[in-house]
């Protein structure tokens, strides 16, 4: 071997190196997500300060500049040396990874930023990153640039008040984008607002043209947040609060019941969002079905020969919070998605039953309601459950008893397999004539399938097309649901470019959320892009994606108004033409359908597709001036 590998080829990176050598390590990725993560880990500062009851407001500022500062009204960090490092105390946090008051110290009881990776990676992936303190009678001022220091820490005023701004700006040679969403941090703002009782945190965005503002106060806490979840819902009975403590382990949870047939619960341990759940989840689903069937039981609610209430029919349209606050919170890797402690599983599971039996025990209209909900939940459940099985049988599932109307591929093998769900025989004829029969497989749906959105599963299986779909999909359906039985890794929808061809892949897209979830989250929905328009010109064509694509072409190629054709539907293109500009992976564009913003997406799911008129109607008449060139 002629290759040297010795000391020398070691290489040590020191201070912030690290950081912006490796930025994904830290924050995730540098898109608009890990963007955003330096304002939460900034945001999250200053909320441990209200946490710990030293502040009561927060100033959230998108700048005209591209900047984002984050004032709050705390203690300040502190100023003075740091013996360890000789360096001030705040020029520490900024320069040094895992420096900060959370770690064992007096600085904070309990903290969400204990596991976060801190303010010192916020600066090191700035370009430049200021910090103003106010506190011990002064006004400090400090300043960095890629992370090192530009100008040092100076008193630059006598000041009676305590307070810390840090404003930052994002350094575009690391970041894919640089372009804050309003949208994206309000949504935050307000979820920390409602799991910090009694803070004000208030939003402001000054970039030109786009000047917006929200302030958040919820003296409720997270019962306001689950009103806030349930506002467009059906509820049943009143939200219900409890707090207390056990073993240094602070417990809330709010919930309350709805007509919906799905469940939305939230958990966060410090404030930070568990994803994945965990330990006071766990802790919370074992008491409240445990506590249900022991009332119910108790008062004659399930008789002798009743099964007992599961864990999914006691959870069936419940909206919940549960917030804990823990003083050494366990993460389960660095993006704390799980909660691992263990004793925080027995305060919530104490807490929480002997709490909710007083309150069934002194609401009983209440209790009643509920029992109810989960009683009915429990019939529809085993309804689905022989409907299911009535339709996914095992040679279904094997792949030996595939529907009728399905053109399948010649590849067994899900990676190299793509399904092309598409709108009616015409258009199907085209795309079987015109595919790829090696890789590519179409079902034709014939007209629009059933609204899935108030629909329980027993009535979904009894719909023809939607019976298909899930037979060739091969994951079943429900709690037999398996992502790894997936026979197509992309599942396309190809309908019209139409009004009805948007309702259909509307419908479509209501299926797959509602049902098949882990399908979206896992990035194997895609939506076909068709071309609008044909043009031609002697033997040259175009095909136009949009009417100013469709303009830019007529321009540049002197194209005339006779050599335009314009798509109603699919069934209009020939195979050949089907496949050139919509199913060839060489020449096509897909959309690939993904979930950013999952509570906004349920909200809008159920404004657009449940029975419930009025906010649909209020969601047009808001919306209706965005819409271009409808095509009906």
């Amino acid at each position: 071997m002629t290759s040297q590998y010795s000391a020398k080829d070691i290489q040590v990176l020191e201070g912030l190196e690290p950081v912006r050598k490796r930025p994904g390590m830290y924050i995730g990725s540098t898109d608009e997500r890990g963007l955003h993560h330096l304002v939460w880990e900034v945001l999250d500062n200053a909320i441990d300060e209200a946490m710990a009851g030293f502040c009561e407001n927060i100033d959230v500022r998108i700048h005209e500049d591209g900047s984002v500062s984050v004032w709050d009204d705390g203690r300040g960090i502190p100023v003075e040396k740091h013996e360890q490092t000789g360096i001030s105390a705040v020029e520490t946090v900024l320069t040094v990874l895992h420096a900060g008051g959370k770690f064992g110290g007096g600085g904070y009881k309990v903290s969400g930023g204990l596991h976060g990776v801190g303010v010192s990676v916020v600066n090191a992936l700035s370009s430049r990153t200021e910090v103003t303190v106010k506190r011990d009678g002064g006004k400090y001022f400090v300043a960095f640039e890629s992370g090192a220091p530009a100008h040092p820490l100076k008193k630059i005023a006598d000041s009676d008040k305590h307070s810390t701004l840090v404003q930052f700006w994002p350094d575009p040679n690391i970041f894919e984008t640089t372009e804050f969403d309003f949208d994206t941090i309000k949504k935050r703002v307000r979820q920390q607002a409602y799991l910090t009782k009694g803070v004000t945190i208030t939003l402001y965005d000054a970039r030109k043209d786009k000047v917006n503002a929200a302030q958040f106060y919820f003296e409720g806490g997270i019962t306001s947040f689950v009103h806030h979840l349930n506002e467009d819902k059906d509820r049943i009975g009143q939200a219900i609060y409890f707090e207390d403590e056990e073993n240094n382990v602070s417990v809330e949870i709010a919930l309350q019941y709805t007509q919906e047939f799905r469940e939305t619960i939230f958990s966060f341990a410090n404030n930070i969002q568990t994803i994945e759940g965990g330990t006071h989840l766990t802790g919370f689903a074992t008491a409240l079905t445990r506590t249900l069937n022991k009332y119910c039981r108790d008062h004659s609610f399930l008789k002798e020969k009743d099964p007992n209430f599961t864990s999914e029919d006691v959870r069936e349209g419940l909206t919940a919070i549960i917030s804990v606050k823990v003083r050494d919170p366990q993460f389960e890797g660095q993006t704390k998605s799980k909660l691992g402690n263990s004793e925080v599983r027995t305060a919530v599971d104490k807490i929480f039953s002997e709490k909710f039996i007083e309150f069934l025990a002194e609401n009983p209209s209440d209790a009643k309601a509920i029992a109810s909900k989960c009683s009915l939940a429990t019939k529809a459940r085993l309804a689905a459950r022989a409907a299911r099985d009535t339709v996914i049988r095992k040679g279904a599932l094997d792949g030996l008893n595939l529907p009728g109307k399905l053109a399948d591929c010649a590849s067994k093998d899900p990676e190299n397999s793509e399904l092309f769900i598409v709108e009616g025989d015409s258009a199907g004829g085209s795309a079987k004539q015109g595919r790829d029969r090696h890789t590519q497989a179409i079902l034709p749906l014939r007209g629009k399938i059933l609204n899935t959105e108030e629909s329980r599963l027993d009535r979904m299986l009894a719909n023809n097309e939607i019976k298909s779909l899930v037979v060739a999909m091969g994951t079943a359906i429900g709690d037999t649901f398996e992502l790894s039985r997936l026979r197509y890794k992309k599942i396309v929808i190809m309908t019209d470019a139409d009004v009805d061809g948007a309702h259909i892949r509307t419908l479509l897209l209501t299926l797959f959320y509602r049902h098949f979830k882990p399908l979206v989250t896992s990035g194997n929905i895609f939506i076909a892009q068709p071309p609008l328009y044909k043009l031609a010109k002697g033997k040259e064509v175009w095909y136009a994606m949009t009417d100013e694509e469709k303009e830019r072409i007529m321009k540049e190629h002197d194209v005339k108004g006779e050599n335009i054709q314009r798509y109603k539907g699919l069934g209009e293109m020939n195979p050949e033409q089907l496949w050139e500009t919509t199913m060839n992976p060489e020449t096509r564009t897909l959309a690939q359908v993904t979930v950013s913003d999952a509570e906004r997406a349920d909200h809008l799911f159920r404004v657009l597709m449940s029975g419930d008129v009025l906010p649909r109607r209020k969601f047009i008449q808001t919306h209706a001036a965005d819409v271009k060139d409808l095509d009906i």
